[in-house]
């Protein structure tokens, strides 16, 4: 299949979690035997921290505005089996009301990888800036990074015909267990943009832990933390780290922390590829709570929960057998059910599924 994509990003993985997900499901595709064009704005704040250039197997074509854009766009579509625009593609609106006019045979996709967000715009009364007027009526095929009520909601709120989940992944080429690397050693680290609503959450389970224990080291990674954060003497920092350095940072973690959106933590079922990508290289984990974590790991077997300061603490006390036991059972459980490769099977089996009903009508 040739798979025509608008998209967010995949060139910059800074400030943003949609370029990791998608390189890997880029080459799981193409070593499926399948083709990818994807259009990405060439914005500055992506071209100042471009991280890749180019993916085997399709085209990565930067544009400047849609104008220039629309030439290929259109002749695209003529060739395409599948065609897809993302949450927060900057010309997402103008992409669906191009595809919807086209009369193109391609299954017509939308694919919400923010689906929290999307949610939560919609039941505060504002319009979502990178869905239409006509809401999701006009795609054959509805994709969630979130489970659960969410799908629901995606057909009640925004009139989606056919919703299916396509959850977060893991690349285990990319992640995979590396040798520690003393300048991201730490007992405990997180690994995350700044985000205010997590903040509560991260001083809790991570700030107040590193007070109580100064002996202990503490490391966080991630871009835009701001000036009045609250560091504290065992708490290193380390700018925006490309997906290339992962690997190192959580191969050199004790314990690493995952602390979840609020929109993502009120919907549930969404879990974060930081998850995935830790587990793949062998990095116990510790998480707050939201509801459906239980149905990616078993808690206390393949994942820790923290509820509160006194657990985050407990988890870091485990002993180091401990520890690796719970790191061994999350890998396994990740190689086995949550690849890129994975995702790229659930994809082409939801597209031929789509497709199906087409084929029936053109033979009968």
């Amino acid at each position: 299949m040739r798979v025509v994509v608008f998209g967010l990003t995949v060139s910059s993985s800074w400030g943003n979690g949609h370029a990791t997900l998608w390189r890997g499901l880029w080459r799981a595709l193409v070593a499926q035997g399948h083709s990818l064009v994807f259009f990405e704005r060439d914005v500055p704040y992506y071209a100042n921290h471009r991280d890749v250039t180019q993916l085997p197997g399709g085209d990565l074509v930067l544009y400047r505005s849609w104008d220039e854009l629309l030439p290929r766009a259109t002749s695209e579509l003529e060739a395409a089996d599948a065609v897809m625009v993302t949450s927060y593609c900057p010309d997402g609106v103008a992409a669906a009301a191009l595809i919807a006019d086209s009369g193109t045979p391609a299954v017509k996709v939308f694919y919400d990888m923010d689906t929290p967000v999307t949610l939560e715009t919609l039941r505060a009364g504002s319009a979502v800036p990178y869905i239409g007027p006509r809401g999701l009526r006009d795609f054959d095929l509805v994709l969630s990074y979130t489970g659960g009520p969410a799908l629901q909601e995606l057909q009640t709120l925004l009139g989606a015909q056919r919703v299916a989940t396509l959850y977060g992944h893991v690349d285990p080429q990319v992640h995979r267990s590396v040798a520690a690397v003393p300048h991201y050693a730490a007992d405990l680290s997180y690994l995350g943009t700044y985000a205010a609503d997590r903040q509560a959450a991260l001083e809790a389970l991570f700030i107040v832990p590193a007070r109580r224990l100064p002996q202990r080291s503490f490391l966080i990674g991630g871009a835009q933390y701001p000036d009045g954060f609250p560091w504290t003497g065992n708490i290193r920092f380390v700018s925006h780290l490309p997906p290339a350095e992962h690997p190192a940072f959580f191969s050199s973690s004790r314990l690493t922390l995952s602390v979840t959106r609020r929109a993502m933590a009120e919907n549930g079922h969404c879990p974060s590829g930081r998850l995935f990508e830790a587990a793949a290289c062998g990095t116990p984990l510790v998480s707050d709570w939201w509801a459906g974590l239980d149905e990616f790991f078993t808690p206390g077997r393949e994942i820790l929960v923290a509820r509160t300061t006194d657990d985050a603490v407990q988890a870091l006390e485990l002993g180091d057998e401990e520890l690796s036991r719970i790191a061994r059972a999350a890998r396994e459980r990740v190689l086995d059910e949550h690849t890129s490769a994975h995702r790229a099977r659930e994809l082409e089996s939801l597209l031929e599924n789509a497709l199906a009903p087409r084929a029936s009508l053109d033979t009968a």
